[in-house]
């Protein structure tokens, strides 16, 4: 887990981000969507951002699958990602049989919050890395500290 709060510490040095997890963000166009892309493109930058997270970050990810979904049950859009399952520091007993663990990214309310596509990456970067770091144990308090949340 050490290797995993550096990996988080040295990326504050490229970004910063505001809000609190679950992941969310107070700017967002309370009409819709403002950059417009579709699901399949999407998943895209999704999959291209997880390439640009350090090893040490994503190599000990073991059971854990990436979601896109449109939206949170509750259909709002100030919700971007979710860590649902159980933190490693948290497993006593973990193993064969167990069901994944699941990183949710909420693509509408990311699309809602970019102003462009560069903005766009950006968030999906912040938003996974922020929930990776769930997976790791680390809560929202020291991914305030970091910059993360």
């Amino acid at each position: 887990m050490v290797g995993i709060a550096q990996s988080v510490e040295r990326l504050v040095v490229v970004q910063e981000v505001a809000g609190s997890s679950p992941v969310t963000h107070p700017k967002y166009l309370p009409n819709g969507v403002a950059v417009h892309l579709d699901a399949e493109a999407f998943e895209r930058l999704v999959v291209d951002e997880l390439d640009r997270l350090p090893d040490d970050m994503v190599d000990g990810l073991d059971n854990v699958v990436f979601v896109v979904e449109d939206r949170p049950e509750d259909g709002s859009l100030d919700l971007l990602g979710l860590y649902e399952g159980t933190a490693l520091t948290e497993r006593d007993r973990y193993g064969f049989g167990e069901m994944p663990d699941r990183i949710v990214l909420y693509r509408e309310a990311l699309l809602a919050v970019a102003d462009d596509e560069e903005q766009l990456r950006d968030e999906i970067h912040v938003t996974l890395v922020h929930e990776i770091a769930h997976f790791y144990g680390i809560d929202d308090d020291r991914l305030h500290e970091l910059g993360w949340a």
